[in-house]
């Protein structure tokens, strides 16, 4: 042993028909030579394998389902796909041979019931071979899935002279099948379409060339040039040019977004009017759709809580049916004198009720849909589990800033005390500010440059920080203060009016003689106090916000937002606390933040969601669900869809169990056929498919 890491290899899937199956083939993969393990992803059609082992190989293990495999990655793979006619030919081929047997006997030939018999038989074989091929490899190991149930009953149907009976419930089972692939097939197509929008070619500006190569072969620092009405191929800042760019594939926002130089720009979104050049700053597998298609694929194959119940269950469930189908066929002969053939049939008929295909498929086809939906709005949701959580929410806690607010401080007032005028009063702050490295520099920068102030050109000597305090320095042979400094001694009624609006103040001036007073304060997202309201009508019992800020800031901006409760002045591991206590009083806690220095409340909440999850690694990797636009109306969407997919997988599962529950009582008149057996099975797949694939319907409120 060399110590080596096992080699890796993921390859996307096309064949698969049921849960089932995938369940057969990762086995299959597993125990292949050179294979230390592999995994099927159900959800995304993926299987990743380690070890050493070739394609071809992986493929042979699927050859019992006709699997086939194509490189994974993000270039789209134009392969020629099967024609529907020729891969299910072996179907059609059985209901030919099906209307011949039930036309013989019209033609009232001799041994027209040996005929029509004989015709069954081959309907039989040609549609049910795959089927009998893994049913009896299974059946030898004493592995009892839904094709070991099938096989028994074919073949004990034929044995007792249900020749017919057996052959339509061979046409049956394989007509579920191809629905049932085609139901999946439709709930996974929101990610490939995810992985369509973005061109497979660009434009690059190669030694003063323009030349169109292909995404994969795209080099970081390379220039891309797009123009209008193109789409971007890669993550990139504009260093040239601006336009108009629709971000809906990345962050769900129907209004396109403004960008010019120095913005960065995502794979995927449509460049609307300009003409821009592009400094490519990410390879094809790391750009920001890349890890959403990535992550959200990872989250299909995550079982939820919903479904590992599932799985376990139907793990017992499928040999109690056996056991109950046995005691059928064996004990109303032995014990109360009825006929064998009766009997048995009746026996094998709940072996085909029992099979446990729409229970394996009732969450998974949900939980699918629902991820892929949400990722086509521009929400990141990392597993099943976290989806199902949402739907439970009790509380839900908000960081500030950042989340509630903008996180961008603005000068709201300013109150002069002096002679000086307003602009030379503020070019001053400016041009102390512009030495600073405070958070809350920026607003007085901005505010200048709104004013068009010359503040860079104003000198500021024996600049001084005094920590906790502010800033000082020597402007025209006179030394000025900007902070927090009591010995300015502003006037306390302007001060306390500006701090009950939840106002930050900063007072400015000379030493002992204050000049003005600056209120700055973040502002609050327009969205906030209407999405605090709705979560409320909702039934969303808490919502509290957590902020290190003070307790007037903190106060003043929790009443303009409508939130139950306040609490300021806190540390990130005092945030960690109050999630903790939260959820001791409200079992289910969501923790809504900007995903870095809320990092230890964001893993321990129920739901940890971040905002801005486009373009942000951080957020992307440490919270349960990104909303990816930086937007919080995209919040009473994602808990309407999980409670939407809760409520369908408790339907699915009730539909499932129901319909077979109904079937199997028809055993005690002696009513149930194998018609009525694999009716009720097929169904009760489509019913649970069907009804899954109605969050494809729900859309979010712009």
């Amino acid at each position: 042993m060399t110590g080596k890491p096992a080699e890796k290899q993921t390859y996307r899937v096309e064949g698969f028909t049921c849960a089932g199956c995938a369940a057969k083939f990762e086995k299959n993969v597993q125990h292949l030579p050179g294979v230390m393990d592999a995994k099927v992803n159900f959800g995304a059609a993926k299987i990743t394998v380690y070890g050493d082992t070739s394609k071809e190989a992986v493929e042979k293990a699927g050859a019992f389902e006709g699997l086939r495999l194509t490189e994974d990655g993000m270039r789209k793979i134009q392969e020629e796909k099967e024609p529907f006619l020729k891969r299910y030919k072996h179907v059609f081929i059985s209901i030919m041979f099906i209307l011949i047997a039930y036309a013989i006997p019209l033609t009232e030939a001799a041994n027209s019931q040996l005929l029509a018999n004989l015709s069954f038989g081959i309907a039989i074989v040609i549609g049910g071979y795959r089927l009998f091929e893994t049913g009896l490899k299974n059946l030898f190991k004493l592995e009892f899935d839904m094709r070991t149930l099938m096989t028994i009953a074919i073949i004990g149907a034929a044995i007792i002279g249900e020749w017919g009976e057996g052959a339509v419930v061979v046409i049956l089972f394989a007509i579920s099948e191809v629905l049932e692939a085609y139901s999946m097939d439709k709930a996974r197509e929101s990610i490939r379409s995810l992985m369509d929008i973005a061109p497979q070619q660009a434009l690059i500006l190669r030694n003063g060339t323009e030349v169109k190569i292909d995404a994969e072969d795209i080099e970081v620092g390379d220039i891309m040039i797009v123009k209008p009405g193109q789409k971007i191929a890669m993550d990139g800042d504009i260093i040239e040019g601006a336009s108009y760019i629709n971000q809906a594939a990345i962050t769900g926002e129907s209004v396109p977004v403004r960008k010019g130089k120095g913005d960065e720009v995502f794979a995927g979104t449509l460049n609307e009017e300009g003409y821009v050049k592009v400094l490519v700053t990410k390879r094809i597998e790391d750009t920001t759709l890349a890890k959403i298609i990535h992550l959200v694929e990872e989250a299909q194959g995550e079982k939820a809580p919903s479904q590992a119940f599932i799985d376990v269950f139907a793990k017992y469930y499928t040999p109690v049916i056996m056991i109950i189908a046995f005691l059928v066929a064996i004990i109303p002969p032995l014990l109360f004198g009825g006929e064998w053939s009766v009997w048995v049939y009746q026996g094998l008929s709940v072996l085909v009720v029992g099979c446990p295909c729409a229970l394996v498929i009732s969450t998974p086809v949900a939980i699918v849909t629902a991820i892929g939906n949400a990722a086509k709005n521009g929400i990141l949701i990392k597993g099943g589990v976290y989806l199902e959580e949402l739907g439970r929410l009790k509380a839900i806690a908000f960081d500030k800033t950042g989340t509630l607010t903008k996180g961008e401080p603005v000068i709201t007032d300013v109150v002069t005390a002096g002679e000086m005028e307003e602009r030379e009063l503020l070019t001053k702050m400016a041009a102390l500010e512009y030495h600073s490295q405070h958070p809350l520099a920026h607003a007085f920068l901005k505010k200048a440059d709104e004013m068009g102030l010359n503040y860079k050109e104003c000198e500021v000597f024996e600049f001084q920080s005094h920590t906790g305090k502010g800033i000082s320095g020597v402007i025209d042979g006179e030394r000025y203060f900007l902070g927090s400094d009591d010995s300015l001694n502003p006037s306390s009624v302007d001060m306390k009016k500006l701090q009950d609006e939840g106002k930050t103040v900063i007072v400015f001036g000379t030493e002992g003689r204050p000049l003005a007073m600056v209120a700055v304060a973040d502002e609050v997202r327009e969205t906030s106090a209407s999405i605090i309201g709705e979560l409320h009508r909702m039934g969303v019992e808490q919502t509290v916000m957590l902020t290190g800020d003070h307790e007037h800031t903190a106060s003043s901006i929790g009443k303009q937002i409508g939130v139950k409760d306040i609490k300021a002045g806190l540390l990130p591991e005092q945030k960690l606390e109050f999630v903790k206590r939260y959820m001791q009083t409200y079992g289910k806690v969501a923790m809504v933040g900007d995903g870095i220095n809320d990092a230890p409340a964001l893993a321990a909440s129920t739901v940890g969601i971040a905002m801005g999850g486009a373009g942000t690694d951080t957020a992307l990797e440490t919270a349960d669900i990104a909303l990816m636009n930086d937007d919080l109306k995209k919040l009473p969407y994602i808990i309407g869809l999980s409670r939407k997919t809760l409520a369908i997988i408790k339907q699915n599962i009730t539909f499932a169990i129901g319909i077979k529950l109904l079937a199997l009582l028809l055993v005690i008149p002696g009513w149930l056929t194998l018609w009525i057996a694999i009716f009720a099975d097929m169904g009760a797949t489509l019913l649970v498919t069907l009804n899954g694939l109605r969050l494809l319907r729900i859309k979010d409120r712009k």
